[in-house]
């Protein structure tokens, strides 16, 4: 409850704590909703094993940031090693490529399926080991290793494994999501693009790309495309949708033994690696934009294009490249998204605190992403009290409806930054629109409902609070189609004929909405969750308890 206190003096000017002081909730409760709030109170005061085991079942909407390969478990990659036959490097803890005998060195090196079948007691704790590498579990930071060195560092450790395995993730990360009674996932994937890298690597870069000249951009662009960039979409489509089709499988959608995962609708964001020469920086990020069109086109002609519905940067924000690119980068996007407005765009900005880079770098890249990179959500948002003019940045976010992805438990094993020292409950005070978010569950070894029961307990928010939340992710998520509310970022008014009072059934009239509208539909299929959840606590009712 310390925490609760601090993070409520945080924001006493503007609102008491456990009210809704972030965008525009609902009207008065129903009597389910406060018998279900009253519970979660009680819940709230038992501690975080009690809040967690309510929230496990609270419809939490949407996860919009999730990086694929983070959010896959280590066992999993440790398994899928086993089957790709695959070595591992006792030594450095990481994969290694196959002979795994007959080298100079072949006492460091064991074959991965000795560590994917039967665990004897002499390799548990081998496999212990390999799994703290691939993670951030038991990890204690020591001189010269902080957190951010040891969760960057997971990534290529599990590399090397078979494409073929991405179905399985897939059919993992919905499974984890759909036992939490989460609804959408968009995940962020890397399809090959090494077509396109080599392209731009022949062309090559000059002064006038440097500048971030318009015409040059447009010149590079279409002597890409002349080279064949576009062959390099189609691959990339069937990358995901060989995933999606795999997870049908094996979740055995549209049979009778169909799994729960099945209910998990997932879209993919389009991830673009930051940290190399601005050349290939350029063509991935213009693979993207053409990607991410082709499966809009697709889908507007009924094509299966549900695919690819937005483009992000990822890697890390402070490293050298990405820091001394920053700018430039975001005059690529901006350029780019003149050429194709229609794809969306949400951005990694402020994944920074201070003492990581020098202070300089703090105080534009929140700003810029929005400005110049068109980033309808942000990525973490960390460093937004070191901006320059920092509340004139908030209005702006809260007046364009700018929505920042808020990673808890990242953001601490990562960035040092938790509690009071980060800028959710501002963001919130504000009315800047925020959703949790996993970022890479599988290296932070949590979920979503984790990250529910922290921002509860961290920050005391009500049980309106966290169905806020919920609605805002599924608001700004990426489906296409219009919203089922009125207004941005409020939620007392239907649109329409769906504006009678809810009660879970669709109205006639307003079932054609929902028909053209993945979104709303979307928006409906949570508020009947929502519905569902808190009739469980009808039950009340037998003990006197009246709202």
């Amino acid at each position: 409850m310390v925490r609760r206190s601090l993070a409520c003096l945080a924001v006493a000017a503007i609102a008491g704590c456990g009210h809704q002081i972030g965008t525009q909730g609902p009207g008065p409760p129903t009597k389910a909703e406060t018998r279900a709030a009253l519970i979660y109170e009680a819940n709230l005061h038992q501690g975080p094993e009690a809040l967690r085991a309510f929230l496990a079942d609270f419809p939490k909407g949407a996860d919009l940031h999730v990086h694929l390969s983070g959010a896959v478990y280590a066992e999993t990659f440790i398994r899928d090693a086993g089957e790709d036959g695959l070595c591992v490097d006792t030594t450095t803890l990481s994969f290694a490529p196959p002979p795994c005998t007959g080298k100079p060195d072949k006492d460091k090196l064991i074959a991965a399926k000795d560590l994917s079948g039967n665990i004897t007691p002499a390799n548990q704790v081998l496999y212990d080991r390999l799994i703290n590498s691939f993670s951030m579990r038991s990890f204690v930071a020591y001189a010269g290793w902080s957190g951010h060195d040891q969760f960057f560092s997971t990534f290529a450790k599990f590399g090397g494994l078979n494409k073929s395995h991405t179905g399985e993730w897939v059919d993992e990360v919905a499974g984890r999501a759909a036992a939490q009674n989460e609804q959408y996932l968009e995940l962020m994937e890397t399809p090959p693009f090494g077509h396109a890298a080599g392209i731009a690597h022949a062309i090559g870069w000059n002064a006038l790309l440097a500048q971030a000249d318009p015409q040059a951009f447009a010149r590079f662009r279409q002597e890409l495309l002349d080279r064949g960039l576009r062959d390099e979409v189609s691959v990339d489509r069937a990358d995901v949708r060989d995933a999606e089709t795999k997870r049908g499988q094996l979740e055995q959608c549209g049979t009778a033994q169909a799994a729960a995962a099945c209910g998990v609708e997932i879209r993919y964001i389009y991830q673009v690696l930051r940290g190399f020469p601005p050349e290939q920086v350029f063509a991935q990020t213009l693979l993207g934009f053409e990607t991410v069109q082709a499966s809009m086109d697709a889908h507007e002609k009924s094509e299966g294009g549900e695919g690819f519905v937005g483009i992000n940067f990822v890697m890390p924000e402070d490293g050298f490249i990405s820091m001394r690119d920053y700018t430039l980068q975001m005059k690529m996007v901006d350029y780019l998204h003149s050429v194709y407005p229609r794809v969306h765009i949400t951005l990694h900005a402020g994944e920074l605190a201070q003492g990581l880079t020098p202070t300089e770098g703090l105080r534009f890249h929140i700003r810029q992403a929005v400005e110049l990179g068109h980033a309808e959500r942000i990525g973490h948002g960390v460093d937004l009290m070191h901006e320059d003019n920092a509340r004139g940045l908030l209005t702006e976010l809260a007046q364009r409806h700018i929505m920042i992805e808020i990673n808890l438990s990242s953001n601490e094993g990562i960035l040092g930054v938790e509690g009071d020292a980060h800028p959710f409950p501002i963001y919130r005070s504000a009315h800047v629109p925020v959703a949790l978010s996993t970022d890479d569950e599988g290296v932070s070894r949590i979920d979503l409902t984790h990250e529910y029961v922290r921002a509860a307990l961290d920050y005391g928010l009500s049980y309106r609070d966290l169905k806020q939340l919920a609605r805002t992710g599924i608001e700004h998520s990426f489906l296409p189609g219009a919203s089922l509310w009125t207004k941005p970022d409020d939620y007392r008014q239907m649109v329409g004929a769906c504006r009678a009072g809810f009660a879970g059934e669709v109205p006639s009239a307003c079932a054609d909405f929902l028909r053209d509208s993945q979104k709303a539909a979307a928006q409906w299929e949570l508020e009947r969750r929502f519905m569902v959840f808190e009739a469980k606590f009808d039950y009340l009712r037998s003990f006197g308890v009246k709202p």
